[in-house]
């Protein structure tokens, strides 16, 4: 993966940037989906925000050696910090846990005026994400599953707007996604076959486990969403 060739999971994620959106790419990494949009001709202006010094340095060195340092601002912070009010129209979190963006989401959300557009790829956990979105006024408006390397990602796109639009059946939706529940590819078949396994396996462990009163509400919890994707399976 280079500025001029992104992987599988990025290429999706910069298929939703606006032409000519002002961008923010959160945990950047090596800065390559900012060179990457700038380059095409797809955004016209970045900030690589990137809280660990290694990859902050990799990502300033990027941008300087793709002589874009005047197009791409790269900065050093924790989440959303590293923005202003007004300054992006489009912010993009990618490669993290579920649990994690939405705790950027939060925590930032004074930073989130001005932006009309999210743009956000957990690796895990991707039901957290969509019920923070759903929670504070963020209107899902689309949704891809991509398999790269034998791995599922999600890619959630919200726009400010009415969050109950996309939802008809809501915790299954949360779950599974509403857009990726009418358009049941292979890979999501083939994704949530896999989802299923590993929550028999845990369910198995916990029948082991010496205190089940500890375990209860994690049982309850995984065997309801056994039951919630069996039924979308069969």
């Amino acid at each position: 993966m280079n500025i001029e060739k992104l992987s599988k999971r990025l290429e999706t994620v910069t298929s939703f940037i606006h032409k000519g959106m002002r961008i923010a790419d959160i945990g950047s990494d090596h800065a390559y989906l900012p060179c990457y949009s700038i380059n095409k001709g797809i955004a016209s202006f970045a900030i690589a925000g990137e809280v660990v010094e290694g990859p902050y340095q990799s990502a300033l060195h990027q941008v300087a050696s793709s002589g874009l340092t005047d197009r791409i601002h790269v900065r050093k912070g924790d989440g959303l910090e590293v923005i202003d009010p007004n300054e992006v129209d489009c912010i993009i979190i990618a490669g993290m846990g579920g649990t994690l963006i939405s705790d950027i989401l939060e925590r930032g959300k004074e930073k989130l005026e001005g932006v009309k557009r999210l743009i956000l790829q957990p690796n895990i956990g991707t039901e957290n994400v969509r019920k923070w979105l759903y929670d504070h006024e963020w209107q899902l408006v689309d949704e891809q599953l991509v398999e790269e390397d034998g791995k599922f990602y999600e890619v959630l796109v919200a726009d400010v707007g009415d969050p109950a639009i996309p939802y008809k059946e809501l915790k299954k939706e949360l779950l599974l996604g509403p857009f990726l529940l009418r358009n049941k590819n292979e890979a999501f078949f083939k994704k949530w076959k896999m989802e299923l396994n590993q929550w028999k396996r845990i369910l198995n462990e916990l029948d082991k486990a010496e205190d089940k009163d500890k375990t209860n509400a994690r049982r309850a919890e995984i065997t309801e969403k056994i039951e919630i994707v069996k039924e979308v399976l069969e």
